[in-house]
């Protein structure tokens, strides 16, 4: 990645500046330039195949780029969501930072358009996006270039106070309380078969993809 990307990742790292105050808005602020750059980042970090707690493998086509990499505006909607999870991840409040990852790729499963090795670039975007912001990957200078490497002091970068800590957490209650909810909790609470509601309301999951969220949710603990 040449200097100039790497100026306008910063820039919006800038824009996502942590814990300072503490609010959903922003997504505006961030350039479509920046969200590019921070897509860049996801994609070489993005594996070649990722294996699911079952044994199945999601293979991902690194020469097939433009058919996994997803639209401008969803990416800006996985990096704020991505920032928040950085919040909570300052704040210690790792459960939270568990439901917030798992809200928002059932937010984008039951849509039903996104194929599997989508599903695991925007998870892994997420994530590049909350080791960004707290400093467990950082940009290094080689040989004028910039590139992303694995940084070695593993400890967040800012501190939390308590009044953060509890406006995050409202922050992310309020998040996944907004998204579908997860599989088994959606059947439990549907009304009986034969009834209207139950004849016409959409699923709330592929079913197909909760694995791979789910453990690369909990691969950030």
């Amino acid at each position: 990645m040449n200097t100039r990307a790497a100026g306008i990742v910063l820039a919006g790292l800038s824009a996502l500046m942590l814990l300072g105050p503490v609010t959903t808005a922003g997504a505006d602020e961030l350039s479509e330039k920046a969200v590019k750059s921070f897509m860049e980042y996801a994609w070489s970090l993005t594996p070649q195949q990722f294996s699911k707690p079952d044994g199945s493998v999601i293979v991902i086509d690194k020469t097939k780029k433009s058919e996994v990499l997803v639209p401008i505006n969803v990416a800006r909607d996985v990096i704020m969501a991505g920032r928040l999870s950085a919040h909570a991840q300052i704040c210690d409040l790792l459960d939270d930072q568990i439901s917030n990852h798992r809200a928002l790729m059932r937010r984008e499963e039951v849509q039903h358009k996104w194929t599997p090795q989508q599903l695991v670039y925007i998870s892994q975007l997420h994530l590049t996006t909350v080791m960004l912001l707290t400093g467990r990957i950082k940009l290094v200078e080689k040989q004028g270039d910039k590139e992303v490497v694995v940084a070695d002091d593993k400890s967040p970068v800012q501190s939390c106070t308590e009044e953060q800590r509890k406006k995050v957490k409202e922050l992310i209650t309020a998040y996944v309380a907004a998204s579908p909810k997860p599989k088994a909790a959606a059947a439990s609470a549907a009304p009986p078969p034969g009834t209207p509601a139950a004849r016409s309301g959409p699923p709330t999951s592929t079913g197909s993809t909760n694995t791979v969220t789910e453990s690369a949710a909990d691969a950030k603990k």
